[in-house]
């Protein structure tokens, strides 16, 4: 199994996996013409695609999602909840799932986990190909017991470090907007996904990728001097999924 970003942050989001011959796409928050010049960039096609996954319905995480699944007749998964608040509902085929049960997508079985996150029904995703386990976390504005138990002892983690609590608090959003953003139901700040990785089973971690980081009240150093500190690790080794380059393909052994 093997992962990679089109690109990850408040501008656009989209994940790959990939397993044998199932390839999936989780999210798509950037335009057609972009997500098939982004998934080139990575050697793939939009119809090689099994599946379109959706973890919510904000707009940096759907803005492509009809318009990628009309012209290639792709099948979008998505709970009921993110369906109803959709604007555009006209998808060739809908698959949809609740936040607790698992399904399987070719070579692929996906267990979907419920978050805290200001949109109707939002989810997020572990992969697993019968051998190895990737788990998918972003948007959501703390970690839970389920979160823990879902993320626990995965081979490879894309976690959200969305933003740094200083720099949001001295950054140029709206009182509101950083309200929002640092509340319960927003993002994940880099201290909190600190704290998430030291209450998880890492001894099996492969790849650790910071993700959704923000432009505005972020940095990549300060992403992996959290995440560093709380694995005790070489900073280094640790990536992060970029909003313009995203991230190449990660393979978990």
């Amino acid at each position: 199994m093997r992962f990679a970003s089109l690109g990850s942050g408040s501008r656009g989001n989209a994940t790959l996996v990939e397993s044998g011959a199932t390839l999936v796409l989780v999210d798509c928050g950037f335009s057609c013409r972009e997500t098939e010049r982004r998934l080139a960039r990575l050697g793939r096609t939009p119809d090689q695609l099994a599946a379109l996954l959706v973890t919510h319905e904000h707009g940096d995480h759907v803005r492509g999602v009809p318009l990628l699944a009309r012209k290639y007749g792709l099948p979008v998964w998505l709970t009921r909840g993110t369906y109803g608040m959709l604007r555009d509902t006209d998808l060739p085929v809908v698959q949809h799932f609740d936040g607790h049960s698992s399904m399987e997508i070719g070579d692929l079985h996906i267990k979907p986990f419920t978050v805290p996150h200001d949109a109707r029904e939002p989810c997020q995703f572990v992969f697993d190909n019968g051998m190895r386990r990737l788990g998918l976390l972003t948007d959501t504005g703390r970690m839970t017991p389920h979160i823990i138990e879902s993320l626990d002892g995965c081979d490879a983690l894309m976690l959200e470090c969305n933003h740094d609590t200083d720099m949001l608090a001295g950054g140029p959003y709206s009182v509101a907007l950083k309200r929002r953003v640092g509340g319960q139901l927003g993002h994940l700040s880099n201290e909190q996904a600190g704290a998430l990785l030291t209450a998880l089973d890492t001894s099996s971690l492969q790849h650790l990728v910071a993700a959704h980081l923000s432009d505005k009240n972020n940095r990549p150093a300060l992403a992996r001097a959290a995440l560093g500190a709380a694995l005790d690790c070489v900073e280094d080794w640790i990536g992060v999924a970029d909003q313009e380059e995203g991230l190449d393909w990660r393979a978990i052994a």
